[in-house]
């Protein structure tokens, strides 16, 4: 992934979590390589239906060799073909996520501040990343 130097909503960035990474059973790729999955937690903007949105959830990748941080992740993640998992968004009005009232506390707790503050980076999180090469920082 790669850095950008200001936001920029057409570019689909990210904001990460950079003590969140997990990192799965590590296994055998196919010339034997260790490969593992890896995932950290994000937070990103879209529009849906001309409306700007926050949403929550995790950025993911198979990756070899398995990342050790998140550093590593990012400069390792390139297939953004899927964008990340949301489990929770929040357009203003309505929360779309997890039905679980500690989940979706936890989701209000970081969207509803972040769509105000629209588009700054909400506390506790790293961005703003991208999977987009053109005019960018590699990190």
């Amino acid at each position: 992934m790669n850095r950008l130097p200001k936001f920029a909503l057409s570019r689909k960035p990210y904001a990460v979590d950079l003590s969140s990474l997990r990192v799965g059973e590590v296994s055998p790729r196919w010339d034997g390589a260790p490969l593992a999955r890896a995932e950290i937690d994000a937070v990103w903007f879209r529009r849906r239906r001309g409306v700007t949105v926050a949403c929550i959830g995790r950025l993911w990748d198979y990756q070899s060799p398995p990342p050790v941080d998140a550093a590593q992740f990012l400069a390792q993640a390139t297939d953004g073909r899927y964008g990340g998992d949301c489990d929770g968004r929040w357009d203003g009005v309505g929360y779309w996520g997890s039905e679980l009232p500690d989940v979706r506390d936890r989701h209000m707790a970081i969207l509803v501040p972040m769509l105000v503050a629209y588009p700054a980076i909400p506390d506790g999180y790293d961005g703003w990343w991208t999977y987009h090469e053109e005019s960018m920082t590699p990190c």
